[in-house]
């Protein structure tokens, strides 16, 4: 038996000292012949006489002291198959100093109890489960906040008192109507009389004409400009989710430019942009705009106000993205009717 104020006494007593942490680490922590009160007086066992001490208590210093069984940690695997749930090893020698997270003390055992080879595959497996539960926590708080920004969008309120409905696209409102409109691909084709125009001159200086086309004299949807405005809601920004807006090349980084173009009818289409260019350059574009003017609600949704009275005719909202018009459109039309009806008021 030793006394309390002897076990830091000379070699013979630290090595009986580490052989008792020993046994405490593999079993119960009952001391024979000392009370209580000396327990808790002994100091946790230094390093391996080796190393300086200052060196091995620094953890003990940097890191703060783990409340027992925390469920965090790493494991020391034995050769007799247990493990020891530690916070943090050190080997010293033949020596493997550790903190145990079961009984929140620092202990030792010898180096060659322990089956290193599992002890780090446990390792990588821990780091394996530890990385794959923080992807799976980071997926988690990105769908709740897209989630929590569509619950804010489908709870908008347009300026006529209805909700705005949930989900992607372009909106009609009209008073307390509100209609999703869907989106129509534009058809190019070269402008014949300029076609001609080019091979009857002796010179190839006529530039040649392009006309970006609605397919149909008239849009299917009809709408009343009386009380008539446009909401358009984007998906957040996510490489990996879909959305029905369809755009023919990048959009551009500031929100969307949208213009309303009013239809020229030729026969059975609607010319909405023509495009001149020579010698395969593109010179300009031309197309019929209506003042339009745009309003940012939140950072997914826009507001679109007429500048303007609609007279009765073909109109397209048309997305103006870097490479030029977007050649998928909201097409829709203005009956004479609808006009009459808001001069009179």
């Amino acid at each position: 038996m030793f006394a309390a104020g002897a076990i830091l006494e000379g070699p013979c007593v630290f090595e009986a000292h580490s052989r008792h942490v020993h046994a405490s680490s593999l079993g119960s922590r009952t001391h024979s012949g000392l009370s209580e009160p000396s327990l808790q007086a002994q100091a946790p066992p230094g390093p391996d006489t080796s190393k300086p001490v200052e060196q091995s208590t620094a953890p003990e210093k940097s890191k703060p002291a783990l409340p027992g069984g925390a469920p965090n940690g790493k494991r020391l695997v034995l050769k007799d198959g247990n493990f020891q749930l530690v916070r943090e090893y050190q080997r010293n020698g033949e020596r493997v100093r550790y903190y145990s997270l079961e009984r929140a003390d620092w202990e030792e055992i010898p180096a060659s109890m322990i089956d290193w080879a599992a002890t780090q595959k446990a390792e990588a497996a821990t780091a394996a489960q530890d990385k794959e539960a923080l992807e799976k926590l980071h997926k988690q708080e990105e769908m709740s906040r897209m989630d929590m920004a569509l619950d804010v969008d489908a709870s908008l309120q347009t300026a006529s008192g209805v909700f705005l409905p949930a989900g992607e696209g372009m909106f009609a409102v009209e008073g307390k109507k509100t209609t999703l409109l869907e989106q129509a691909g534009l058809e190019s084709h070269r402008d014949k009389k300029q076609f001609l125009k080019q091979i009857a001159s002796p010179i190839p200086i006529v530039p040649s004409k392009t006309n970006l086309e609605l397919p149909g004299a008239h849009a299917t949807m009809r709408l009343d400009p009386s009380h008539l405005e446009f909401y358009l809601r984007e998906a957040p920004p996510d490489p990996d989710r879909n959305t029905p807006i369809r755009q023919s090349s990048r959009p551009g980084e500031s929100g969307p430019e949208v213009e309303l173009v009013r239809a020229t009818v030729k026969g059975n289409k609607r010319v909405l942009e023509q495009i001149r260019s020579l010698f395969g350059e593109q010179m300009d574009t031309s197309r019929k705009t209506v003042l339009l003017q745009r309003w940012q609600v939140t950072p997914n949704v826009f507001r679109f106000t007429l500048g303007e009275q609609l007279e009765p005719g073909e109109y397209a909202l048309a997305e103006i993205l870097p490479d030029g018009l977007n050649l998928y459109v909201w097409d829709f039309g203005v009956d004479g009717n609808s006009v009459k009806t808001v001069q009179k008021k």
